[in-house]
């Protein structure tokens, strides 16, 4: 019996076992997880790659490991590639395992390949520079790619005599197609684009042609905005194109070739790519919307048969699978809301199974089987959380103050007694254009387990303008910056008061990205409601944030709806900074240095305002290296111990003045 399943899973959690314990802040950021998959053309032999964190205190600083496993049927999976090594994009062709890696002492990542029965790794391509992606053609011949042009090595010579001036967003270098025969008689890589950014490619089945999506810069607003799926031929020549407008997401291919299907947007103002599209080449690229009324997001597609079509969707704080027929249009369920949270899904042409990356409160992401009615666990990356005491989580509905149907993740504390009120952390997503699933929620900055046996309860809302419920609710907080959207945060608060679980005078706030911006916003215009703040690569002013972005673009199209000098005043009057003398509310800013999303000036901004206003404890961290989040393992856990003495110090503590800034870590060494 599956123990992630559904209500199965909440009736298990309230039963705590004799031997449960605690969970430690570096368990919580070094837990294991499966981040892909894929099937082979049997649909039994699966391989999928595990990210394994580095060890906080002994391993040096730098990025997790992540190791190649594979799996046939429902038996033990078997290691192919671990230990101190970082495998990507794995695929399969024939009896054949590819995967992108840097291994030993190569220059640059490269692709690899090895028997689907095990033994040594060969390298099938390496190039002048790293290879970004790859597709392998059916038949295996060919192998197309993405990679950049050989470095010019005169611009490293000038370098050394210090000529090292940098022209702003004028210097990115285009990732081209590259095409490789690999029975040719000089067997080297053929470029087939110039002058165009090359953002994925896939072989259309059937057909001599490759699936490109290109956008007109290397930039990554035109990324976001700008991008299109095209057909080229071997030589690079343009067949046909797919129209399509605003953001685009995964494409792929049925079987046959005949149709493509993409995840796209409802318009160029929808905030996230959701909406099903086939196009049909035999009709001239005909598109179809699939799913014009689904009031929920859709995350990935994957084709069983020439005409039949499995999708995942999110939708509300859970996800479905579904099966949808090209003849009529219709979906049937393969898996129902309510049991995992699904992320991402696999399947092999012609074969029933379907594979499934999902998790859920008890566990962070694994590897499940879908075979007819039966789901089967594949994977258990973390058998010790078995032993770790899990609190009670649940999908909680409330209305905002404009009758607003709204939905959030409650999670209770681990010692629970009904009647108590507890002090509660709430944490924001970003984007906007993002939702919480009633799933794993333990990251480095929101350590839900850790958090609950302290005694906190923690709160995830679903604030208007995110994604899961449709285009319609995404779209309801733009024009409106920190308006509506964040009185939803206050009204969800209200309501756990209101439900005795909160008291109302021990609420904190914290979140990264635009859930920063929230955190800033509770703690200077809505100082009443929150006394302690954690902020993390956030926004502090709306005015120099579109002039330091890297997403100017985006910005416009999917949250403004305006520019800042069409209403500068309002732009002003929506950040942080104007409120800042009202701020009486402890506010940890933490940014990371490289962050070209959200500019560390943003903190520093925030932070010096404050800091000259002197009525408040604020403190600003910034960590070298990082940029918009925390990649490593050594910065997450720092940041973890920050946020959680942050909210103890004021929430459970009451202290008025700030914490010592050091952390015990000399001790560990």
């Amino acid at each position: 019996m599956l123990r992630s399943i559904g209500v199965i899973l909440v009736a298990a959690v309230l039963t705590v076992p004799s031997f449960a314990r605690d969970i430690t802040l570096q368990e919580t950021v070094t837990v294991k997880s499966i981040n892909s998959a894929a099937l082979a053309a049997d649909g039994q032999l699966a391989a999928f790659t595990r990210v394994v964190p580095r060890t906080p205190y002994k391993d040096e600083d730098g990025g997790a490991y992540i190791e190649l496993h594979t799996v046939h049927g429902d038996a033990t999976s078997v290691p192919f590639i671990t230990g101190k090594e970082s495998v990507r994009s794995v695929s399969f062709n024939g009896q054949t395992i590819y995967f992108l890696a840097k291994r030993d002492d190569a220059k640059h990542t490269s692709l690899y390949k090895m028997a689907t029965t095990g033994g040594e790794a060969q390298l099938a391509l390496s190039h002048d520079a790293a290879i970004s992606s790859y597709a392998v053609s059916n038949n295996g011949r060919y192998i197309a790619f993405r990679a950049r042009s050989k470095a010019d090595e005169t611009k490293s010579k000038l370098a050394k005599k210090g000529f090292k001036a940098e022209i702003y967003e004028e210097q990115n270098e285009f990732t081209h197609l590259w095409l490789y025969d690999t029975q040719a008689d000089d067997a080297k890589p053929v470029q087939l684009t110039t002058d165009t950014q090359v953002l994925s490619v896939a072989f259309r089945p059937e057909n001599d042609q490759l699936l490109v999506r290109v956008a007109p810069t290397a930039l990554v607003d035109d990324n976001y905005m700008s991008t299109q799926y095209q057909l080229l031929d071997y030589d690079g020549k343009q067949v046909s194109a797919f129209e399509s407008v605003g953001k685009l997401g995964k494409s792929e291919f049925s079987p046959d070739g005949r149709y493509l299907a993409v995840i796209g947007a409802a318009d160029y103002n929808d905030p996230a790519s959701g909406r099903l599209y086939v196009y049909d080449t035999s009709k001239e690229n005909e598109r179809t919307n699939l799913l014009p009324d689904y009031q929920g997001h859709v995350q990935d597609i994957a084709w069983r048969r020439n005409d039949e079509l499995i999708w995942l969707g999110h939708r509300g704080t859970q996800s479905e699978v579904q099966a949808l027929t090209m003849q009529w249009f219709e979906s049937r369920m393969l898996m129902e809301p309510s049991k995992l949270v699904a992320v991402d899904i696999e399947v092999a042409p012609g074969k029933n199974d379907v594979l499934v990356r999902a998790h859920s409160s008890a566990h962070p992401t694994e590897l499940f089987r879908i075979s007819g009615q039966n789901i089967t666990r594949l994977t258990n990356s973390n058998p010790w959380l078995d032993d770790v005491t899990m609190p009670r989580q649940e999908t909680i509905s409330y209305k905002a103050r404009d009758g607003l149907e709204l939905e959030g993740v409650v999670v209770y504390p681990t010692d629970y007694t009904e009647g108590k009120r507890y002090p509660l952390i709430m944490v924001v997503h970003g984007g906007p254009e993002a939702h919480y699933s009633n799933g794993w929620l333990d990251r480095y900055g929101s350590p839900v387990k850790y958090a609950a046996q302290q005694g906190y309860a923690l709160f995830f809302p679903n604030y208007r303008g995110s994604t899961g419920r449709g285009v319609e609710f995404s779209k309801l907080g733009q024009n409106d910056y920190a308006g509506k959207e964040f009185d939803d945060l206050v009204d969800g608060k209200n309501h756990l008061v209101e439900m005795g679980l909160v008291d109302e005078t021990k609420v904190g706030i914290t979140g990264g990205s635009y859930g920063g911006f929230a955190s800033a916003w509770g703690a200077t215009a809505l100082t009443e409601h929150f006394a302690a703040s954690v902020m993390f690569v956030g926004i502090s002013d709306n005015i120099s944030k579109f002039g330091t972005t890297d997403i100017a673009k985006e910005m416009h199209a999917v949250h403004a709806r305006s520019y800042p000098w069409e209403k500068w005043q309002w732009y002003l009057e929506r950040s942080p900074i104007y409120h800042a003398e009202k701020a009486r509310t402890p506010i940890l800013i933490m940014h990371g240095k490289e962050d070209t999303r959200v500019h560390p000036s943003q903190s520093m901004e925030l932070y010096r305002y404050l800091k000259t206003h002197g009525k408040v404890p604020v403190r600003l961290v910034l960590y070298p290296g990082e940029g918009h989040g925390n990649r490593r393992v050594a910065a997450q856990l720092d940041y973890s111990m920050r946020l959680m003495r942050w909210m103890q110090h004021f929430l459970v503590e009451g202290n008025e003045e700030a914490p010592a800034h050091e952390l015990p870590h000399a001790e560990q060494l």
